[in-house]
């Protein structure tokens, strides 16, 4: 994978500008005190990430759509292995994953919304 894509920026979590200071202040996906925190401006480029008041609410609408991705590939895997279980099983299982992957939606969703609107500068890197 480039260095200089935007899927680089996304799954190593990476700034959108220079692809080089970390977008989130813990590595740690599932440590539920600090999961969610960001540093205001990128410790490389001085990006600052929130670009104005309320930015992060449209990564919500792709958080969920993440979501219900996520939730029509529960679906049709557990149909195709169990195709004779009732509903609350399906809506169990649905409810499980996301939750398990809820922190992970939840700073990809702000990695997506945060790389539509910035684009990588190779000037900016160090």
């Amino acid at each position: 994978m480039k260095k200089e894509s935007k899927i680089y920026s996304i799954l190593n979590e990476k700034c959108p500008v220079c692809h080089e200071g970390n977008a989130f202040i813990s590595s740690e996906k599932y440590d539920l005190k600090k999961f969610h925190k960001m540093p205001i401006r990128c410790e490389n480029c001085n990006h600052k990430f929130e670009i104005e008041g309320g930015f992060w609410q449209g990564a919500m609408y792709v958080s969920y759509a993440l979501t219900v991705a996520i939730s029509i590939a529960t679906f049709v895997l557990t149909y195709l292995i169990y195709q004779e279980t009732d509903a609350w099983v399906h809506i169990g299982l649905i409810s499980l994953v996301s939750l398990i992957l809820a922190p992970l939606n939840y700073r990809y969703s702000r990695m997506i919304w945060m790389n539509i609107f910035t684009s990588y500068n190779p000037n900016k890197a160090k």
